[in-house]
């Protein structure tokens, strides 16, 4: 296994072609991930230097590797990574998201390795590195080139080359979600709250463009709402119009491949003003935090709020991260220039496209389950961030995992002990979609571990969303510095737009987490918790306690 790299700095603003005089710093940070069948993440970008710089054109030229493990191209789909850069002209204190350079439909001066291509999106927040060749396996992409267009970003020459300038590379391995037609629902009449097509009509819901939908009070044949009955939620059979806007997961888009660890979690915090973190601290009390810089629910981040230099920390970077809110995760997807998903699109990248639904399934396309054992654990029942569970049925995590050390065990229950466990861990060379707990496109943990938070359809202010992306840019207003500014996203302040988003309403929850008390919840069509009760105090809790729900985050982006 390759080591992984977190960091590296660079001294001297230099390029490979000539090596120049002035004095520059390049940090380099990876945000890593656990590929589909590794038994740890291994995303590695390193070699990020200068190459070339153009005054004349107001761009630099970049350059570096990236090599993953497990990636794959197929008739079907392609894993990819989500590259970004972040720029700082004050020595790190503060960061702005840097802008790619664009030519038409061509990126100007990108130059991907043979049997890769860079995809630069038409906002030029980052641009996506996938393979073209198909096949499978650990890729090396050697010699990236990519180009910061100082000049959108409002620098001159000298600040985009001073010395005190510094610039940190990030990225995120996604999953290629392909433009089609799917079932949203599944035709059981056990599943709770599906969508179906009428009030006696158990078939699904059928996407098949993203034309506006208006939902109707029929027996059959329609587009029907079901309602769990959540207060502010659209009652059964309400007529209410899904817009033309509204992602509905018929267009193509790409899809966070697992879900959003501590390590990238501390990675975005550690990005962010003093003002900003006070604010994400998901280690303090405020809005349900954890509320220690101890082991909490598998949760292993420390910060010290005081110290204004401090910077948080993980023990467990490949562990999805608890303790998150909806504002949370919106600050994590502008930040990245992503966005939240709706419950739509989850079902589209757990289901596939214009596949039957079987009754009652689960992400793996099975209506079963096999819950993970404290026997399965390897190695000897020990945690420490890289074990692996070694059973060929096991595909979920269902709160009965005792271990024997790690965070904290030692002898009884340990306080740590209950949790999500790491991402990706059911994967292995051997396991196929069902026994390694992966949806139809390759997208792991859909089913378990932390419930998805999700755009819903099941109220106006869900309805009101328009698929915007992140501009890497957070709130800067006093006493909401940190948070996500998409006018447009569930949450959105009504008073002024401009503290961003400061409440929850139009969000729920899918899929299930590892204490989930009825497996119906793990199930894709399963709509329990789709719509999310009103905030509290203008807050969602960090955790919902309400609901007994630790949710975890994904995010999406619209495929160019």
């Amino acid at each position: 296994m390759k080591k992984k790299i977190c960091e590296q700095t660079y001294h001297g603003f230099r390029t490979r072609a000539q090596r120049t005089v002035n004095f520059f710093i390049f940090l380099f940070v990876s945000i890593c991930f656990v590929p589909l069948m590794a038994r740890a993440n291994n995303l590695i970008i390193e070699g990020f230097e200068v190459d070339s710089i153009d005054t004349a054109a107001n761009t630099i030229t970049y350059v570096c590797d990236v090599s993953w493990d497990n990636s794959w191209r197929t008739t079907t789909n392609n894993d990819s990574v989500w590259v970004f850069l972040k720029y700082s002209t004050d020595a790190g204190v503060n960061w702005d998201h840097a802008s790619m350079s664009l030519s038409g439909t061509d990126p100007m001066g990108f130059a991907p390795p043979v049997d890769f291509e860079v995809v630069v999106p038409n906002d030029e927040k980052g641009f996506f590195l996938q393979r073209t060749d198909l096949s499978s396996g650990s890729v090396s992409a050697e010699g990236v080139k990519f180009v910061w267009d100082y000049a959108q970003d409002g620098l001159s020459d000298d600040e985009a080359t001073a010395s005190n300038t510094i610039n940190k590379i990030f990225g995120i391995e996604m999953v290629y979600i392909p433009e089609g037609s799917f079932s949203a629902g599944d035709s059981s009449s056990s599943s709770e709250y599906p969508f179906k097509q009428g009030s006696a009509d158990s078939d699904p819901w059928y996407i098949q463009g993203e034309e506006s939908i208006t939902t109707a009070n029929v027996v059959s044949d329609g587009y029907y709402y079901q309602s769990a009955g959540v207060t502010g939620e659209n009652a059964s059979g309400d007529v209410f119009l899904i817009s033309t806007s509204f992602p509905k997961g018929y267009r193509s888009f790409y899809i966070m491949k697992y879900e959003l660890t501590e390590g990238q979690w501390t990675s975005f915090f550690n990005s962010l003003s003093h003002a900003a973190k006070t604010n994400r601290d998901i280690t303090g009390f405020q809005e349900g935090g954890k509320n220690s810089d101890s082991v909490v629910d598998r949760n292993t981040i420390s910060w010290d709020h005081v110290d204004v230099k401090s910077i948080a920390t993980t023990q467990r970077p490949d562990r999805p991260v608890t303790y998150i809110s909806w504002t949370d995760l919106m600050a994590y997807a502008d930040w990245a220039g992503l966005r939240p998903m709706t419950e739509l699109e989850y079902e589209k990248a757990a289901r596939g496209v214009d596949i039957s639904a079987v009754p009652n399934e689960f992400a793996w396309g099975t209506a079963s389950y096999n819950t993970a054992e404290s026997s399965e654990i390897y190695p000897n029942g020990d945690e420490d961030g890289t074990e692996q569970i070694f059973d060929g049925a096991a595909n979920i995590n269902r709160n009965s995992l005792g271990w024997t050390s790690g965070d904290g065990r030692a002898g009884g229950i340990a306080v740590g002990q209950k949790g999500p466990v790491r991402a990706g861990i059911f994967a292995e060379s051997s396991t196929n979609r069902e026994t390694s707990g992966a949806s139809f496109y390759g997208v792991m943990e859909l089913s378990g571990n932390l419930y998805e938070m999700c755009v819903t359809v099941g109220r106006i202010e869900g309805r009101q969303y328009l698929g915007t992306h992140g501009d890497g840019r957070l709130s800067s207003v006093s006493g909401y510095e940190g948070n996500a500014t998409n006018t447009d996203w569930p949450g959105i302040n009504t008073s002024d737009s401009a503290r961003g988003i400061t409440g929850t309403l139009g969000s729920g929850y899918r899929g299930g987490d590892f204490q989930s008390v009825s497996s119906l919840h793990f199930q894709v069509s399963n709509r329990t918790l789709a719509v999310r009760d009103a905030d509290t105090g203008g807050f969602q809790e960090r955790y919902d306690a309400t609901a007994g729900v630790y949710q975890g985050g994904r995010l999406v982006r619209t495929a160019p």
